[in-house]
């Protein structure tokens, strides 16, 4: 798009990184479903494959459909680039794979979805990489885990599912100070409610599964990098890569570094790529992002208001609502609304609260019970025995997921219609 002028919000979602196709003259992107690409000449091809020039290899590194949605993330997200992968936890593995060596660590939020955790603390500890996890409302908690071999800082816009809102510009003044990138997790938000990048932000990531692509279809996921980190003393990025005849990538693609050696080395030998048919469905989500996500939040506050007087409800997480302890941040980060997925607990009663809980989903209609945020459809999930049963008691209680708790995404649908299934499950679960 034209750099002349600063091209509004719902404009970018709706053109960024695309033309018209030169030969058809189609105006939707087209689906390149190919796996490879013919090369003019021999000389070309080699060209390409030493990075001397940039163009189509392989899908598994870059595909035309998805060079569109990657470069429609980094508009919107007021990023230098983007690298589309396989899923969201592809985006945050190919991060932290491309960034870190064994031995180094890493400081993360204790408020994140359940599969970040189990990854961070679990799969990462086999490459040996160590994780700090910090109570994230206190930046003492972050500056007192740092150490000389802490590479880079992670959290949630929003954390999964305890709904609590980062102070992204107070971690990222930390992160800077220590020179550490922060990446930041922001699939709850999306760029419409929250962008990281301009608080400080270094690293994004989405899954682009959840409200991106908005329609349950479809697995991706995102990194947008903000192209400003200096990466010089980070050997991961500026040391030879022997796989490329020790080319430097920092040295050699400066403020672009990052994301190429995310993309031609770690997305190369992991292939966790996105299929061009899910690119071309996420291109989709986001040309209605701004509208749904309105929509979203509109709906959020207003199941979230009707929880919060019920008297089968013992409370409510949203941030949203005046009296949480997260409402200020919210409307400094997130001011459109706290997006649309927040947790609330049964009250506990004589009764079992897992049993209880379990006869609430049962006996709701419209909510649909799956393990899913962002869909236009609403949704609901007991967290402690599916998105997180893999943590200890301990690990829940850090991460704030008690037995009582419930996560709903709300959807799109009629508000009245919302409340009424809500009410009549929760007058179900108290017989």
């Amino acid at each position: 798009m034209s750099d002349k002028k600063d091209f509004g919000f719902e404009t970018k979602m709706l053109h960024a990184g695309h033309i018209p196709d030169a030969v058809t003259g189609s105006r939707a992107v087209p689906i390149y479903q190919t796996t490879s690409y013919v090369f003019d000449s021999p000389d070309k091809a080699a060209q390409l494959f030493e990075l001397k020039q940039y163009g189509n290899i392989y899908t598994r590194i870059n595909n035309p459909t998805t060079a569109v949605f990657e470069e429609r993330m980094a508009a919107l997200e007021n990023g230098t680039g983007a690298l589309a992968t396989a899923s969201g936890m592809a985006a945050q593995f190919t991060t932290l794979m491309t960034l870190l060596r064994p031995g180094d660590e890493v400081v993360a939020s204790s408020h994140l979805y359940g599969g970040t955790y189990t990854q961070l603390e679990h799969t990462m500890k086999q490459l040996h990489v160590k994780v700090h996890f910090v109570e994230p409302t206190d930046i003492k908690n972050w500056e007192a885990a740092i150490t000389p071999k802490t590479k880079a800082l992670y959290g949630e816009t929003i954390g999964n599912p305890k709904g609590s809102i980062l102070d992204i510009e107070n971690v990222a003044a930390l992160a800077a100070s220590h020179s550490i990138p922060l990446i930041i997790d922001s699939t709850f938000a999306s760029p419409y409610l929250c962008r990281p990048l301009d608080h400080g932000a270094n690293i994004v990531v989405h899954s682009a599964t959840k409200f991106i692509g908005g329609h349950g279809s479809s697995i991706g996921g995102v990194i947008v990098a903000d192209g400003k980190f200096d990466f010089t003393n980070y050997p991961s990025i500026a040391d030879p890569t022997a796989s490329y005849h020790n080319l430097k990538f920092f040295e050699t693609f400066g403020e672009y570094g990052f994301l190429m050696k995310a993309r031609t080395v770690t997305l190369r030998d992991t292939g966790a790529c996105i299929s061009p048919f899910n690119s071309f469905l996420l291109i989709q989500g986001l040309e209605t992002l701004s509208l749904r996500m309105d929509r979203h939040v509109k709906n959020a506050l207003a199941v979230a208001t009707f929880l919060k007087e019920h008297p089968q409800v013992a409370w409510v997480n949203y941030a949203g609502l005046p009296d949480s302890p997260f409402h200020d941040l919210a409307k400094k980060y997130v001011p459109r609304g706290p997006g649309a997925v927040f947790s609330f607990g049964l009250k506990k009663g004589s009764g079992d609260v897992r049993a209880k809980g379990k006869k609430f989903i049962e006996s709701l209609d419209l909510f649909s019970h799956l393990a899913n945020i962002g869909d236009a459809r609403s949704l609901v999930i007991h967290p402690a025995s599916t998105t997180h049963q893999q943590l200890s008691n301990a690990e829940l209680e850090k991460a704030g997921v008690g037995p009582e708790l419930i996560r709903l995404s709300v959807g799109l649908e009629t508000i009245e219609d919302l409340l009424w299934d809500l009410d009549n499950a929760l007058q179900q679960s108290s017989l």
